[in-house]
């Protein structure tokens, strides 16, 4: 870190002043003194008339003086070569500079002469290095300076108007419980961006999260082989960027998944709830990404990961995403998306039988043959700010998956598909009050997302009462219906074509981390 030297003389140049201020007044002195005739009559005429004249004495005391002017005026010319010579250029900070070697014809001081107190010119200074413990120190404030601590708590209260058995809100991701004081989720987020215009071309990030929206991230072991080892890790990734046209940046790691508009932070959510395709599409993903910025207005994204909600591979297929997104104009930006991936397993965790030590949960059964089917998503959403206070978005998705490539005796490649849209529109009245609304459709046809053949439709409003930056009050109702019974009710095992809630969130969140999570 670099400080700015505040505006006043040096030690050096104080020392070079003073001596030539010295220097010129000595030489006036000595010049006057110079003259033996003027003293001699300057003494007679002090003397009374009888006295008689010193004449000698009078010489001798002035050759004395003389010699002892001459002796202090070489070495103030000593001095100041020592310090016009050591001005140019500063020594590097620890070093010692040997005195300069007395000029040849120097003066003699008399007997009893003692040198006047010298200032030490700052390249004869010794600035010691700073130790190890200062430059940790230093290290760890520019670290600080450079990484933000972010905090967030989100909480709700539900009602659902179902009266659900277990009070249980069926096909929600976060708000899955009503009639009660819920921790959905806390967080905490250490983020160290890259900075190419600072010499800091690494970063990195790490995401902890704890509450109930943790286990729907983290919660389906026919994903996630061992999901309790990393439940509370929501994104934990590395950052480079290459030095390579307008650089390249390379993520490694578990990080949020960008298919579908909406994520995991519910302060920059337009509603409180999520989407149903937000439900549907990956949450995370494990492994290495890439994005570069063509001009402007264009970068392209690639991946290649483990498969959609895994860090850890449950079959040896390595999943691809090809992406853009684009900013045609300053107010619309569009991101597209084409996932490939085959999400079937090609093993089942079974008892250990092996006699070497392994982890829990990495003993397992191979299944033969392992279904070989793919999965195809495409996912597009547009987002357009008409004016500072209206925003509009649009999102469009469709999947395919199959459980074979090709059909065989016992072997169906009959697909399952997901395909629909989602609208949203937010007013922002002021600072403090906004409106949001959302509407949505999605039809599921081969049980691929609700395990029903069914079109699936909600209709939700939202009402924001920001108390401050940093703590939003969020009022929500929600409207979920069906062509088939599909939601709980109050008896057990009778089903409904539609649920209603009425919902009050509380998000706090600080940090030094601005615009979205």
């Amino acid at each position: 870190m670099q400080i700015r030297p505040e505006n006043h003389s040096t030690p050096r140049s104080r020392s070079f002043f003073s001596s030539a201020a010295l220097l010129i007044g000595l030489c006036v002195i000595a010049f006057f003194l110079a003259s033996p005739g003027t003293i001699s009559a300057r003494a007679t005429t002090a003397l009374p008339p009888d006295t008689e004249s010193p004449a000698a004495d009078t010489q001798a005391d002035f050759e004395r003086r003389l010699r002892t002017l001459e002796a202090e005026v070489a070495e103030l010319k000593r001095l100041l070569a020592a310090n016009t010579a050591a001005a140019p250029t500063a020594s590097p900070a620890g070093s010692r500079v040997a005195s300069p070697a007395p000029s040849e014809g120097k003066t003699v001081p008399p007997p009893g002469y003692e040198a006047p107190d010298r200032v030490a010119p700052a390249s004869q200074v010794n600035i010691d290095t700073p130790g190890p413990a200062a430059v940790a120190a230093q290290k760890g404030l520019d670290f600080l300076r450079d990484t933000t601590i972010n905090l967030s708590l989100d909480g709700y209260y539900e009602y659902n108007f179902n009266a659900p058995v277990g009070r249980v809100n069926l096909l929600r991701a976060y708000d899955v419980l009503s009639n009660n004081f819920n921790l959905n989720q806390a967080s905490l987020i250490f983020d160290h961006e890259p900075d190419v215009t600072a010499g800091r071309r690494f970063g990195a990030r790490l995401d902890l999260q704890y509450g109930q929206a943790t286990d729907t991230l983290q919660g389906n072991p026919a994903n996630e082989p061992r999901p309790a080892i990393y439940r509370n890790i929501f994104q934990a990734y590395g950052t480079y960027v290459a030095n390579v046209g307008r650089g390249l940046t390379i993520d490694f790691g578990k990080w949020g998944s960008s298919l579908g508009i909406e994520g995991n932070y519910t302060k920059d959510q337009m509603n409180y709830s999520r989407s149903f395709y937000f439900d549907f599409l990956p949450f995370y993903h494990m492994g290495v990404r890439v994005t570069y910025p063509v001009s402007d207005r264009l970068s392209l994204n690639y991946w290649l990961v483990n498969g959609t909600n895994q860090v850890e591979a449950t079959n040896g297929y390595k999943d691809e995403l090809f992406g853009f997104t684009a900013k045609p104009t300053k107010s619309v930006t569009w991101v597209m998306n084409y996932y490939l991936g085959q999400e079937h397993p090609d093993r089942t965790p079974s008892a250990p039988t092996n006699p070497l030590p392994v982890q829990s949960g990495l003993t397992f059964t191979a299944i033969t043959p392992a279904p070989d089917g793919l999965l195809h998503i495409l996912d597009s959403y547009v987002t357009w700010q008409a004016t500072p206070k209206f925003s509009f978005a649009l999102e469009g998705d469709y999947a395919i998956q199959r459980l074979w490539r090709t059909q065989a005796p016992g072997r169906s490649s009959a697909p399952s598909h997901v395909a629909g849209t989602a609208a949203y529109a937010r007013y922002e009245f002021s600072k403090r009050f906004a409106t949001a609304a959302r509407a949505e459709y999605l039809s599921d046809r081969g049980n691929l997302f609700s395990g029903v053949h069914q079109a699936l439709k909600e209709t939700t409003a939202t009402f924001d009462y920001k108390l401050s930056e940093g703590f939003l009050m969020r009022y929500e109702w929600r409207r979920d219906f069906s062509n088939q019974p599909s939601f709980l009710t109050s008896t057990q095992g009778v089903l409904s074509k539609k649920q209603n809630t009425a919902t009050l969130g509380l998000i706090w969140w600080w940090g030094g981390k601005e615009g979205v999570w």
